[in-house]
């Protein structure tokens, strides 16, 4: 059984909450139509992601972008292996993606997986103008043509690490950690 244990912290809370203004800034300097935008959180740690975004563009100009959030449990190409009944949470989309520029957030952009599923999901919604992918983390490794156009920091990692992004609203913790796979034998000694 694989283990971890951490490497180091990558960020800190107040640092997370900087890049989300950043990102905020991005976004707002990037987009055309602020009416036509919408978010939409993978669920779970891509939800508080784009709540938090929709709230600092709030401050920031004075207007609401809706959210939504998107389960992609049925879309997942390894389902198979997870198991035979996966957990399936709700999906809530409150608007219509017709036509909208779609803002899609997650945590971690790692193989491109999860993205490719999400667009599945998502286009099982509608047909958006368009749909653009935010992460808060890319830590590379593509398996898959996926390149997120907002990203909050890039960490270059090997294959035996992992990112392990906390929100308060998850996880009431408030970090992003680098942890590393260990096993047992290394683990006991």
């Amino acid at each position: 059984m694989a283990l971890t244990q951490v490497k180091s912290q990558l960020m800190s809370a107040s640092e997370i909450d900087r890049t989300l203004v950043r990102l905020a800034h991005e976004i707002l300097e990037r987009t055309e139509d602020l009416d036509q935008l919408a978010f939409v959180g993978i669920r779970r740690r891509g939800v508080p992601l784009a709540q938090r975004l929709a709230a600092k563009i709030q401050t920031l100009e004075r207007r609401e972008i809706p959210v939504g959030i998107l389960d992609i449990s049925l879309y997942r190409d390894d389902l198979s292996t997870i198991d035979h009944k996966p957990v399936v949470n709700a999906t809530d989309i409150p608007f219509s993606i017709q036509g909208r520029d779609i803002i899609l957030m997650d945590d971690v952009l790692y193989t491109g997986r999860t993205i490719r599923a999400a667009l599945d999901a998502l286009f099982h919604h509608g047909r958006p103008a368009r749909v653009q992918l935010l992460v808060l983390i890319d830590r590379g490794h593509r398996e898959l043509p996926i390149e997120a156009q907002y990203v909050g920091r890039t960490v270059q990692t090997t294959s035996s690490e992992i990112i392990e992004v906390k929100f308060a609203e998850v996880d009431e913790t408030e970090k992003v950690l680098l942890v590393e796979r260990v096993s047992e034998a290394v683990q006991g000694s």
